[in-house]
C-alpha cells in the first residue's frame, strides 16, 4: 500500500491473529488512503469479532474509521464477560464444535449446531436470520460482513472450549432443560410415554424421565449420567450465578 502510514500495536490476547513482528511492540503499516480501520485490522489477520475498541490517538473510534497519515492505533481485545445486546443470547456453532455444542446443550445453553458443512454463506446468513452468535475456529467466517455477531473459540479441547465460552459470553446456565441432540426444551415424561425408547431392563430401574418436546428423545440417568453431571457441577461451580 503506497498511502498514508499508521501505527498499530495489539493487544497481547489477539496475538494468535497476527504475525509474530506484530506480538509485543508498535508497528508500521502502510494504508491505501481509502480503507477503513476495521479492513486495516482485518488484513493483518484479526477478525472485528475479537476486537473490543480501536483507540486512535487516545480515542476510541468506529470500525470505519478512516485513517490518516501518522496516527498511533491501539486494537484492544473484547473485553470480558462481552455483553451482546439486541436479542436474548442465542449460539450457532460450526460443523467443528459438536461437542462443544453438546455440552452447552446440556447445561441449557440455546445453541444451534449444523452437523453437516452448509458453506460460510449459509452459516452467516442463519447468524443474522436468527441473531445468534456465530462461534467458530475458521478466521475467514468470522469475517463475514453479513454475520450478526461472532466469536472465535480458541482451544481445540472441549474442557478448554466450553470454559472460553462460558467465560466470554456469560450465558445464562439452566442445565438438564435442552435436548442435546437437537436443542429442543425438555419436560417431564411418564415411563409409558417414553417406553418404546427404553432399553431392556430400564423400566425397572428408573422411575424418572423426560422427553424432547420437539424430536421426541427421552433422557433418564443412565449409564453415562455421573459423567455429565461432572460437566455440569465444574461449569456452576465456575460460572454459576
Amino acid at each position: 500500500m503506497n498511502g498514508p502510514e499508521i501505527h498499530i500495536e495489539f493487544a497481547p490476547e489477539l496475538g494468535l491473529f497476527v504475525p509474530h513482528a506484530r506480538r509485543a511492540e508498535v508497528t508500521p503499516v502502510g494504508t491505501d488512503g481509502s480503507s477503513t480501520l476495521g479492513h486495516v485490522v482485518e488484513s493483518l489477520g484479526v477478525p472485528l469479532t475479537e476486537v473490543g475498541a480501536l483507540v486512535v490517538d487516545g480515542r476510541e473510534v468506529p470500525f470505519s474509521h478512516i485513517p490518516a497519515a501518522g496516527e498511533s492505533v491501539r486494537v484492544r481485545a473484547v473485553e470480558r464477560p462481552q455483553r451482546v445486546p439486541g436479542a436474548p443470547l442465542r449460539f450457532l456453532l460450526d460443523v467443528h464444535l459438536g461437542t462443544l455444542a453438546r455440552r452447552m446443550r446440556l447445561l441449557g445453553v440455546d445453541t444451534a449446531y449444523e452437523s453437516t458443512d452448509i458453506g460460510d454463506p449459509a452459516l452467516a446468513a442463519r447468524s443474522a436470520s436468527e441473531r445468534r452468535v456465530l462461534l467458530s475456529r475458521d478466521r475467514g467466517l468470522l469475517r463475514r460482513r453479513e454475520l450478526w455477531a461472532g466469536g472465535f473459540v480458541y482451544s481445540t479441547q472441549p474442557d478448554d472450549q466450553l470454559r472460553d465460552v462460558l467465560g466470554r459470553f456469560a450465558p445464562e446456565l439452566k442445565p438438564w432443560t435442552r435436548c442435546t441432540a437437537c436443542n429442543g426444551l425438555l419436560r417431564t415424561a411418564t415411563k409409558e410415554q417414553v417406553a418404546d425408547q427404553l432399553e431392556s431392563g430400564t423400566e425397572r430401574s428408573y422411575d424418572v424421565f423426560a422427553q424432547c418436546s420437539e424430536c421426541g428423545r427421552a433422557y433418564w440417568k443412565g449409564a453415562h449420567h455421573d459423567r455429565l453431571e461432572t460437566v455440569v457441577e465444574r461449569a456452576l461451580a465456575e460460572f454459576g450465578s
